[in-house]
């Protein structure tokens, strides 16, 4: 079984901004492979189901994001996967451009609040990721400002793609392994 874990920080003031980008990964799958996700425990938002016969939970910590490995840690040991193995973490990446995809097996959490918090519970840096660029800040604003507004018109469109991209770099990672999901997803576009 697979965790799937899109990082964002709930309520609807926060919806659609960069930093939840984690999440509208979740929604595309979910909403690709039927799969409710409604269910509300372990601090987050979930839901269970079968993409290309993996058992997956796809899941949307409700942690807000700088405390999301509270919500990594109870999923993975209310339901005993390996997290080197089988834990997927979906999450923004501002040293990406807009849409661009970058797996990893493993890594420092390179500024990302969240994923500091998450390496912090889980006593280290080996987790499956799925970084999806949403464009470096301009000069003279705010890192949060940034991550919590909302793309151009342009960015948008782009974005809309690159959610779906990044379930299906999911789905190779599980079905192809992760080796061959990052020679095909970690290209510049």
């Amino acid at each position: 079984m697979y965790i799937i874990v899109g990082l964002g920080n709930p309520g609807s003031k926060y919806e659609k901004t960069r930093h939840n980008v984690g999440f509208q990964v979740i929604d595309a799958l979910a909403d690709k492979y039927n799969i409710s996700v409604n269910e509300v425990k372990h601090k987050a938002i979930f839901g269970k189901g079968v993409i290309e016969g993996q058992k997956v939970i796809l899941a949307k910590p409700q942690t807000f994001m700088n405390l999301s490995g509270e919500s990594v840690r109870e999923l993975i040991d209310y339901y005993k996967i390996d997290e080197e193995e089988e834990l997927i973490v979906v999450y923004d990446d501002i040293s990406l451009e807009p849409g661009q995809l970058r797996i990893r097996k493993k890594g420092s959490a390179g500024g990302h609040n969240g994923i500091k918090n998450i390496i912090q519970h889980l006593g280290g840096e080996v987790f499956l990721r799925v970084k999806v660029g949403v464009g470096e800040k301009p000069k003279g604003f705010d890192l949060a400002d940034y991550v919590l507004g909302h793309f151009s018109e342009e960015d948008a469109a782009v974005m809309k793609e690159a959610y779906d991209n990044a379930g299906k770099a999911v789905v190779a990672m599980m079905n192809s392994g992760v080796d061959e999901a990052m020679n095909i997803y970690n290209t510049k576009k």
